[in-house]
């Protein structure tokens, strides 16, 4: 079995029970969005692995250990770049900005074209779905994150467009760019 395919069940598995926040959704839907999404770009076995795990450690309490000793170094790897560290002692809206620097600042200092396929199908994974819920009620969106501020979301995710700019010839990269130029201005 690919492991791919062996991501896939595993992700199943991890992520039972759980569902989107805002959507209601089985939560297995966003990490399936996001290996589609990556398979846009990449055919490569690891990189999709590790896009249908993207959330497993961060989400679901599944350990970097557990990744690499199922999927390799490679795909542990992968994980842990798109996993934020919540700092679990303090409350998600205070360590909110902090955490999304983090990641900006992977991301522009990573020379790894793999991490930035898989936070590219990740933020436009989540950005396609708040697009739909601003569809339904509007700016009562941002209500549903740890985070309300509309404002701050648009430095987010316009950091993130200009961190991942070198695959700016992808079609899901200008989908993103459309997404963040609609919902943020």
């Amino acid at each position: 079995m690919s492991n791919f395919n062996h991501a896939i069940q595993f992700a199943v598995d991890a992520h039972s029970g759980y569902t989107r926040k805002g959507t209601g959704s089985p939560y297995i839907v966003h990490p399936m969005e996001v290996a589609a999404i990556v398979s846009t770009m990449t055919l490569d076995d690891d990189i999709l692995a590790a896009a249908a795990l993207h959330d497993v450690v961060e989400d679901a309490q599944v350990s970097i250990e557990t990744i690499r000793n199922f999927f390799g170094p490679r795909v542990a790897e992968l994980v842990a770049c798109e996993s934020e560290d919540k700092r679990p002692d303090l409350p998600k809206s205070e360590t909110w900005k902090i955490r999304k620097e983090e990641t900006i600042n992977h991301l522009k200092a990573t020379k790894d074209m793999a991490v930035k396929i898989i936070t590219l199908g990740d933020k436009l994974s989540n950005l396609r779905a708040t697009y739909q819920s601003y569809l339904r009620i509007g700016d009562a969106v941002w209500n549903q994150f740890n985070m309300k501020d509309k404002q701050l979301h648009g430095w987010y995710y316009t950091e993130i467009l200009e961190a991942i700019s070198e695959l700016s010839d992808y079609p899901v990269w200008k989908e993103y760019k459309w997404y963040v130029e609609t919902l943020f201005g």
